[in-house]
């Protein structure tokens, strides 16, 4: 099958909305944790490698609960969907920490983001895995992939200049309110 410019230009956005929420917890969790929200440069440190070990063992689980999906909606919208609604659920939750003591905080701290991280592997693999899937001539297969990785490049731009210009803007100056904490 032969991808139409309108089936790519929509895989593209596809990847800038992904990308975006991706470069928001990588670039904005461990200031926020940190400097906002005062833990300590070491535990947030800690959460995000242990996450990432976490996410080395998950990726492959993830991979092979796609290639074993059989719904009548396919193989890869039942993740995409159900992992994007998650995944928005747990980054506003990421973002929005209740007021609570330390102790509280870095415990609610390492459980949503590993959540985020999970929730988001659920719409990451399949939505990369789906290349091979949906066109098979291999000029089309590439196309899609250089298509999806410089939109992903265009959405974690927007994030890197946008973010604490709208923090700031949305919080009149507080970052805390800004970024949505409620403290």
């Amino acid at each position: 099958m032969k991808l139409t410019r309108s089936q790519t230009a929509a895989f593209g956005i596809g990847a800038v909305g992904k990308d975006m929420v991706y470069a928001l917890s990588a670039s904005y969790v461990m200031y926020f944790y940190q400097d906002i929200l005062g833990l300590s440069a070491t535990f947030v440190g800690l959460i995000l490698m242990i996450a990432r070990v976490f996410d080395a063992l998950n990726d492959p689980f993830m991979g092979i609960l796609v290639a074993k999906t059989r719904t009548k909606w396919g193989r890869f919208r039942p993740w995409l969907l159900s992992g994007t609604v998650l995944n928005a659920f747990i980054l506003y939750a990421l973002f929005a920490a209740p007021d609570m003591s330390k102790a509280r905080l870095m415990v609610y701290f390492g459980v949503v983001y590993i959540l985020w991280g999970v929730t988001y592997t659920m719409m990451d693999i399949p939505y990369w895995s789906m290349i091979p899937a949906v066109t098979d001539t291999p000029k089309d297969r590439e196309n899609l992939s250089v298509v999806g990785r410089t939109c992903a490049g265009i959405g974690s731009a927007v994030i890197q200049v946008g973010t604490l210009l709208a923090v700031a803007a949305l919080g009149g100056g507080n970052e805390r309110t800004g970024f949505g904490a409620s403290r």
